[in-house]
């Protein structure tokens, strides 16, 4: 029984330090995202197609104007 209980507390203090670690990397910015912002100006849009019955529908409208 007291096996579990040194797993238990040892499981406690591993999951304390991973928690810490990560905290100080958020602090130091290593979540931080600096290169997207730089480079989504070049990605290109992506175009939509009309169907024929859309354009036939823009070209009405133009017409009866």
């Amino acid at each position: 029984m007291s096996v579990i209980y040194l797993l238990l507390a040892l499981s406690i203090l591993v999951a304390l330090i991973f928690f810490i670690a990560f905290i100080v990397s958020i602090k130091k910015g290593q979540y931080d995202d600096s290169y997207t912002p730089s480079v989504r100006m070049l990605f290109d849009d992506e175009i939509v197609k009309e169907t024929p019955s859309q354009t036939m529908r823009s070209t009405e409208v133009k017409i009866e104007k």
